[in-house]
């Protein structure tokens, strides 16, 4: 039988099944390295995925607050803006109402003076008399004792 193993040792079909199973063998381990470091990267990109999920939900609440925060900066310096300009136009009136000449024509318009020796005449509009205070507190064009007769005049009616 050893004779038989020689020969079998160099024929074609042995040689071929021992370079077969030789190919076999090192595809198998190229197989097995390759899921080893694919197993290896699998596991770092899921660490790097567990990361970058872990930083992402640490800095969300922050970044939303920053953001807010923002917001609310612009829509406070808005206002700031805004009251400014109502600043700067009420200290534009300010200065018209020390004005004597300013202020005794706006005394006369509102409060219907008159100086001595002018005489005053009011106009009367149908209907005027028996207006009140306009609905959403507008105010009312009528000279101001006409409000006051007309406040009596309803107080006195509710009376009844």
């Amino acid at each position: 039988m050893p004779a038989r193993d020689h020969r079998d040792r160099f024929s074609t079909a042995t040689r071929l099944r021992a370079l077969g199973e030789q190919t076999a063998a090192r595809v198998y381990r190229s197989q097995s390295r390759r899921q080893a470091r694919r197993s290896r990267l699998t596991g770092r990109a899921a660490l790097l995925v567990l990361v970058l999920c872990t930083l992402v939900v640490a800095l969300a609440y922050p970044m939303r607050q920053y953001v807010s925060q923002r917001n609310e900066i612009a829509d406070m310096r808005e206002q700031l803006r805004e009251h400014r300009a109502n600043v700067e136009r009420l200290r534009d009136e300010k200065a018209r109402w020390e004005d004597p000449a300013y202020a005794r024509q706006r005394i006369r318009e509102r409060l219907h003076y008159v100086l001595p020796g002018e005489t005053g005449y009011t106009a009367l509009v149908r209907g005027a008399a028996l207006q009140g205070p306009q609905p959403g507190g507008a105010v009312s064009h009528r000279a101001w004792y006409a409000n006051l007769l007309t406040g009596i005049d309803r107080a006195d009616a509710s009376d009844r």
